[in-house]
């Protein structure tokens, strides 16, 4: 691998090992001192809906600018505003609105940093290589996931949540440096207002059903999650011991990451989207396990389970985009990406704690779980999903320092009509 994808491996490391300080942190913090599901609720629901009003942006200046000075930029400000989270739970000072706000200027900083990462990515590496380099990343990741949860969970349970957030904000500042080092310079071409922009973005998308289909299902799919991401923590803090079964069972999902990724190294389909999409329904085991038989052995054998299928579904889902989809378009295509994939996070959210004082949880866990596998089962009935072949090159784009021009041979073909590029032409 390049030096400079190195350097974004080990800036990303440190980043996600501090991001599992912060998922501990925030749901200890939020649990003992507010009002529970409630609360978490509520502020995870303020993240995601700020990733959604500031991502489309962020994908439009990902393609405007050089990705590294956005992401740099997104790390600044995350630091500043985790650093004062981390403040205001060490002067024992819980206010809920202060602590929303603080999630928002950290939330608008990383709608910023997603899209440009996407960005940046596929120019490290040769395209032969961008299979293995989005494994690696994953695999990194998914490691991450497995040591920072469980020292994490360790770490806040004896010295408290203050500390936890503080590790992530130095975090920031690690994947900033390593960042800014990165020498890699991608083209850009001349600027377009932001509507034509963000519509020129959509229209890469709206061309291809296989890319279409699949940003619908994760919708709906991400309605369900976001019920199922703030319950299981109310589950694992009261019936499984607290802040070490939260660290545990997100070292078994890291654990997951692990064995799914390390697959996405090793196995290389011709149809990597159709593999990645049969795996993706074992997430529902995660889901159920805390229903039956709810005890933290289960649980995290199924964490390991449903992570292993979810982030082989995402090795799969990175390489078709950056094969099938022009650099120049990227950045904005990720980001409608992010936002269409988790455009229903936030009512999930907030429909937790509502939902489970009424049902009670493990019946909406149940009925959660069962949208997962019918939701991600679903994109398999799109006939382009289960064709889309690899190429081992990325779509035509004569801007990308490491594109050639293809043969028509052996050109990514969708079975719709793309009407940006036939109108360019």
């Amino acid at each position: 691998m390049t030096r400079d994808f190195r350097l974004l491996a080990a800036g990303q490391g440190f980043s996600w090992l501090g991001n599992a300080f912060q998922t501990v942190a925030l749901a200890v913090a939020v649990i003992t001192t507010g009002d529970g599901a409630r609360d978490l609720g509520l502020v995870m629901a303020t993240n995601i809906l700020t990733l959604l009003a500031g991502t489309l942006f962020g994908g439009i200046w990902a393609d405007r600018l050089q990705p590294q000075r956005v992401m740099v930029a997104s790390d600044a400000i995350r630091f500043a505003a985790t650093a004062g989270i981390a403040a205001m739970f060490a002067t024992g000072g819980y206010h809920l609105t202060l602590l929303c706000v603080l999630t928002v200027v950290s939330a608008g900083a990383g709608s910023f940093f997603n899209p440009a990462m996407s960005a940046l990515k596929p120019l490290l590496v040769p395209a032969e290589d961008r299979q293995k380099a989005n494994a690696t990343l994953s695999l990194l990741q998914s490691m991450c996931g497995v040591a920072g949860p469980a020292t994490a969970g360790i770490t806040v349970a004896v010295f408290g949540a203050p500390a936890g957030f503080a590790i992530n904000a130095v975090s920031f500042l690690a994947s900033l440096a390593a960042v800014a080092m990165i020498r890699v310079r991608a083209p850009r071409g001349p600027r377009a207002s932001a509507i034509h922009e963000l519509r020129s973005g959509w229209r890469e998308i709206s061309s291809r059903s296989w890319l279409f289909s699949n940003l619908m299902g994760a919708s709906v799919y991400h309605v369900a999650n976001g019920v199922i991401l703030v319950l299981v923590q109310i589950v694992a803090f009261e019936r499984l011991g607290g802040a070490h079964a939260i660290g545990w069972i997100a070292a078994a999902e890291g654990l997951g990451g692990v064995i799914g990724s390390a697959i996405g190294i090793r196995l290389r389909p011709r149809r990597l989207l159709f593999a990645g999409l049969l795996a993706l329904p074992l997430m529902s085991v995660w889901a159920f396990a805390y229903v039956w038989p709810g005890t933290l052995a289960a649980i995290m054998i199924g964490a390991v389970i449903g992570y292993a299928g979810l982030l082989f579904y995402d090795v799969a889902w990175d390489t078709s985009l950056q094969e099938n989809v022009p650099h120049r378009a990227l950045g904005r295509v990720s980001s409608w990406d992010y936002m269409t994939s988790f455009v229903a996070m936030p009512i999930g959210n907030a429909l937790a704690g509502p939902l489970s004082d009424r049902f009670g949880i493990d019946r909406v866990l149940t009925v959660c779980g069962c949208v997962l596998l019918v939701a991600s089962t679903a994109m398999l009935l799109v006939p382009a999903s289960r064709r889309l072949t690899r190429t081992g090159q990325p779509a035509p784009d004569p801007l990308s320092p490491h594109t050639d021009p293809l043969p028509a041979a052996v050109m990514p073909v969708d079975p719709m009509p793309d009407p940006v590029t036939a109108k360019s032409g």
